[in-house]
């Protein structure tokens, strides 16, 4: 056996392992978005006016439709690399915890508040009767980026940690995250939407306060879309993930340790390094109620309790839902199940045995969590690399062995 496997893996392979590993719709979101900026700059489209959300459009006009344009197109190549940098980590973090068909949804949702947002904060300060000022009414704005807020802010709410890195350089509380990276973007970067950026942020505090409950339908909508025939190829897609039916992907493992900021900067893996102002999860609280925002259920590993029963954790709490419960056993059969028909044999039999009741290898819960957190910053997925270390009975390079054989 080999040490050195690990650093032989090309760089096309890594590449490759690392967009498999994005979940179906925001790997869709990414490509859609990348081909519409390609033909723009082919068939060189850049005034973007007719697609653009403009507020005064909207009103005289009546296009609703720029609503849902605009957020698809971006200005120039830093633009949409940088926004489809920042959603690589947020969107596959939130689709593995809401399921692919809940997270379009959500997305609908929110592009659609932040516009309502934005039309009427332009129209309160364009006619307020002390000082009219209507450069918002005739502001185009375009990107990704007001829905990147938003998840943001909903992200940082799951996650339950008192403190986020901006850019590594300084923590902030983390109820003022999203508001310090508005600032700091506005001060950095020139021709940025201040109203679009600041509209993503309320949307975000507005759906994890439960402000849009009433708009979020039940499973059973999602159960029928994700069981309709003419969504029966995405479905059986493996990076799909399923919102019902018991799809261990929706659940998230969480977990506690003793420092509750988060850095945000992953030696090893450079797409963690590029988006590092993104938040990372770092703390949690295991209590779960019902609620139709965030399925799945957080569960801590091993053993360890978290010890966190602040407001944080208390709100964190109420955002997961306890509506399909489960355990590690049938959770390790369903990961199995959602790999390829040409899993090893040594993959196949330690699925079975979870199935049978046999319990994981054993281990401190840090070592643990160490070595997932080293295999999933490869770019392997993460329910893999568990199957894989159960597997592997806990040694790390025998589970890359079988990690990297899965990819052959």
């Amino acid at each position: 056996m080999r040490p050195n496997i690990v650093s032989e893996a090309g760089l096309q392979t890594r590449a490759g392992q690392w967009w498999d590993s994005i979940p179906f719709l925001t790997s869709a979101v990414v490509i859609v978005c990348g081909v519409i900026y390609l033909i723009c700059l082919l068939v060189g489209y850049d005034t973007f006016y007719e697609i653009c959300f403009l507020p005064e459009a909207v009103v005289s006009h009546f296009q609703v439709y720029r609503i849902y344009t605009s957020i698809i197109f971006h200005g120039s190549l830093l633009h949409v690399l940088f926004n489809m940098l920042a959603l690589v980590p947020l969107g596959s973090e939130l689709e593995r915890i809401m399921g692919s068909i809940r997270l379009l949804y959500t997305i609908i949702l929110l592009a659609t508040s932040n516009a309502i947002f934005h039309l009427f904060i332009a129209l309160v300060v364009a006619h307020n009767p002390f000082h009219p000022y209507d450069h918002f009414m005739n502001e185009c704005a375009i990107g990704f980026s007001g829905i990147l807020f938003s998840m943001i802010v909903i992200e940082t709410t799951l996650s339950g940690v008192q403190s986020r890195s901006v850019f590594g350089l300084f923590n902030v509380p983390a109820k003022w995250y999203a508001f310090i990276l508005l600032v700091v973007f506005q001060l950095l970067m020139s021709n940025v939407s201040l109203l679009g950026h600041l509209c993503g942020i309320l949307s975000g505090f507005a759906y994890t306060y439960g402000l849009f409950n009433f708009l979020i339908p039940g499973p059973s909508f999602y159960a029928a879309i994700e069981s309709s025939s003419w969504l029966a190829s995405c479905v059986r897609r493996p990076k799909f993930i399923l919102c019902s039916g018991g799809n261990p992907s929706a659940y998230i493992p969480t977990y506690t340790v003793q420092n509750t900021s988060s850095s945000g900067l992953f030696s090893g893996n450079i797409w963690r390094n590029v988006s590092s102002w993104m938040p990372q999860r770092e703390t949690s609280a295991q209590s779960a109620q019902e609620d139709p925002r965030f399925p799945g259920r957080g569960r801590t590993l091993g053993s360890v309790q978290s010890t966190a029963v602040n407001s944080d954790s208390n709100l964190q709490a109420r955002l997961l839902d306890n509506s399909r419960p489960t355990t590690p056993d049938t959770a390790a059969v369903g990961a199995g199940e959602r790999l390829s028909n040409e899993r090893q044999l040594q993959v196949t039999d330690v699925v079975s045995a979870g199935a049978g009741g046999y319990p994981l290898p054993q281990m401190p819960q840090v070592a643990y969590e160490e070595q997932i957190q080293k295999l999933v910053s490869m770019g392997f997925e993460r329910t893999q690399v568990e199957v894989a270390l159960a597997a592997a009975d806990g040694d790390l390079n025998v589970a890359v062995e079988i990690l990297m054989s899965q990819q052959g």
